[in-house]
């Protein structure tokens, strides 16, 4: 069996939140865990820059590249339909875009090293504009034939897909896009969302449904974020789909492992609900079939001190109620959140397992090996 993980950063965040990102005491939880796959990038798996995060990668991509300005990325998610299209392109081992020219550090590196190209040409009428030569050979060119190889030409034969914000959204756009492509539909997918945000005027069907490509779906969300423009998406999903739903405190970022006590970028005091849901997320994945490294692997005792830390900061999870991104939403002391294309109250949010909120492990379904393969034993 060949697994393919697609790791989506948040609207905001990049591959880079693994390692260089203050916010993040351990390393945000999408873009490490990517840095934790242990296979081989573009046969195995991609990490794929969340929609208002710089445009670091959009040379990188398969399929052509918005190149959104920041703003729209944040306040509208534009380039996340692109995300999608270079997902598939990559599962498919097949590029339908490619970046000929060098970039300017390719061409003066080449240049230092004393490697012939030909010169840029200034193109800039009034400012010094300049075009580089073409590459002999393009980043997807390499890539393609790197995955044609080591994946001997076949498709994956299940897909994992986990993202976070936005990132977790386009979970669901992936796996529609999939359901409707002839050559993928058929293929098993499985979806880790955190705190799914698709964006005031942005729940559109392909982003609040799901078919019945998805095998299970697990997902996460944050009692404590209040923010307008951040309710979260509970989605429609077939009625074979595998489902959890997991309230668990902290503000939108908490939940990825921001410690911070107003999930800001400071006085870090709150790690369990990070712990938490990475440790969720990486036995998840594991158990789906993606290979990672450096895992927590905590222990019923180390879940129960977890939640213990939870219960005894209460009052500090409440207070983060009154800090917002945008402003404050009036909901009579709870979250909105979508479920489908309806509203509900976030007390509604309640799978065949979850974890309460003030600490109580509640078990119903038959996924009960977060707490029987975790004993001390």
């Amino acid at each position: 069996m060949s697994v393919f993980t697609i790791f989506f950063c948040g609207t905001g965040s990049n591959n880079w939140d693994a390692n260089y990102n203050k916010n993040y005491h351990a390393g945000e939880l999408i873009s490490k865990l990517a840095t934790n796959h242990e296979g081989k990038e573009f046969v195995d798996w991609i990490v794929v820059d969340g929609p208002g995060s710089g445009n670091l990668l959009e040379d990188e991509k398969w399929t052509q590249p918005g190149n959104y300005a920041d703003f729209r990325g944040k306040a509208f998610g534009a380039g996340w339909e692109e995300n999608v299209a270079h997902a598939v392109a990559v599962i498919k081992g097949k590029y339908e875009w490619s970046r000929k020219n060098m970039t300017k550090e390719e061409y003066e590196i080449l240049k230092k090293a004393k490697v012939e190209v030909p010169d840029a040409k200034n193109i800039g009428w009034i400012r010094n504009i300049y075009e580089y030569p073409n590459r002999k050979t393009t980043p997807q060119e390499l890539q393609a034939k790197k995955a044609e190889i080591f994946r001997n030409g076949k498709l994956p034969s299940v897909v994992n897909i986990i993202g976070w914000s936005r990132g977790g959204v386009t979970c669901h756009m992936l796996a529609n896009a999939m359901a409707k492509d002839p050559s993928l539909k058929k293929i098993p997918v499985n979806i880790f969302a955190v705190d799914p945000v698709p964006g005031s005027g942005q729940f559109r069907n392909d982003r609040i449904k799901l078919a019945d490509n998805v095998k299970e779906y697990f997902a996460v969300y944050a009692h404590d974020e209040r923010s307008i423009g951040f309710a979260p998406v509970i989605p429609e999903l077939d009625k074979m789909i595998k489902a959890t739903v997991l309230p668990i405190r902290g503000r939108h970022a908490t939940v990825v492992g921001n410690a911070a006590i107003d999930g800001g970028d400071g006085n870090d005091e709150l790690f369990a609900p990070g712990k938490i849901v990475r440790d969720l997320a990486e036995k998840c994945l594991t158990d789906w079939g993606t290979p990672l490294k450096e895992k927590l692997n905590l222990s019923k005792s180390d879940i129960a001190t977890a939640y213990n830390e939870i219960v005894r900061d209460a009052s500090k999870y409440d207070a983060m109620q009154s800090v917002v991104y945008t402003k404050n939403q009036n909901t009579n002391g709870e979250r909105s959140v979508s479920k489908g294309s309806t509203w509900a109250k976030y007390s509604d949010i309640k799978g065949e397992e979850y974890i309460h909120p003030e600490g109580l492990i509640v078990v119903k379904n038959k996924r009960s090996w977060y707490h029987e393969k975790n004993s001390d034993n």
